[in-house]
C-alpha cells in the first residue's frame, strides 16, 4: 500500500492588524536606536569640546594673572622712576645753588656758569631719559590693561624694551648725582 504523500497544512495566517503593529514595532526600535545613537555621539562630542574650552579657559585665566602681575611690576617701576625725577630734580637745584656761592663774583660767576652749562645738559639728558621711561611704562601700562588685544610675546618685548630704557635712565641718573656730589 501506498501512502499518500502529506502534506503539512499552512497554520492559521496571522491577522493583518499584527503585521503591522510587528511592523510599527520594529521601525519604532529602528528609529529608537538610531536616535540614542545620535544622542550619544552628540554627547560624547559636547564633552569633548566642553573640555577644551575648559582647558582653553584655565590658559586665559593663568595668562590674565600673569600679565596682571606684570601690571603691578610696571606700576610700580613708574612710581620709582616718578620719584627719582624729582629726587633728581630737586638736588639738581641744590646743588646749583650751592655751587652759585662760591668765591669772587667773577670767577664764581663764571664757574657758576660754566657748571649750570653742563649740570643744565646732564639734567636735560637725565630728565629726558626718565621722562621716555616714564612715558614708555604709561604705555604699557595701558597695553597691559587691554593685554587680550596684543600678543603676549609682543607685550613682554616691549616690557623689556622699556626696562632698558629706563635703566639706561638710571644709570645717567646715577651718573649725574655722582657728578653733583660736592
Amino acid at each position: 500500500m501506498t501512502e499518500a504523500p502529506v502534506v503539512a497544512a499552512p497554520g492559521p495566517a496571522p491577522a493583518p492588524g499584527q503585521r503591522r503593529s510587528s511592523r510599527w514595532l520594529a521601525v519604532l526600535l529602528v528609529a529608537t536606536i538610531a536616535v540614542g545613537a545620535y544622542l550619544w555621539v552628540t554627547t560624547i562630542r559636547w564633552q569633548r569640546n566642553s573640555a577644551e574650552w575648559e582647558e582653553k579657559a584655565h590658559e586665559y585665566a593663568e595668562e590674565v594673572a600673569s600679565l596682571r602681575m606684570q601690571l603691578d611690576g610696571a606700576n610700580s617701576e613708574l612710581e620709582a622712576a616718578r620719584d627719582q625725577l624729582s629726587t633728581a630734580t630737586a638736588r639738581i637745584t641744590d646743588l646749583a645753588n650751592e655751587k652759585a656761592q662760591l668765591g669772587d663774583e667773577n670767577v664764581a660767576s663764571q664757574q657758576y656758569l660754566d657748571y649750570q652749562t653742563q649740570v643744565s645738559r646732564a639734567a636735560a639728558t637725565v630728565a629726558s631719559a626718565l621722562g621716555q621711561c616714564v612715558s614708555g611704562q604709561e604705555q604699557l601700562v595701558g597695553y597691559l590693561k587691554d593685554a587680550e588685544q596684543y600678543e603676549a610675546a609682543d607685550l613682554r618685548r616691549y616690557e623689556r624694551q622699556v626696562n632698558a630704557l629706563c635703566a639706561e635712565a638710571d644709570d645717567a641718573n646715577e651718573a649725574l648725582q655722582r657728578e653733583l656730589r660736592p
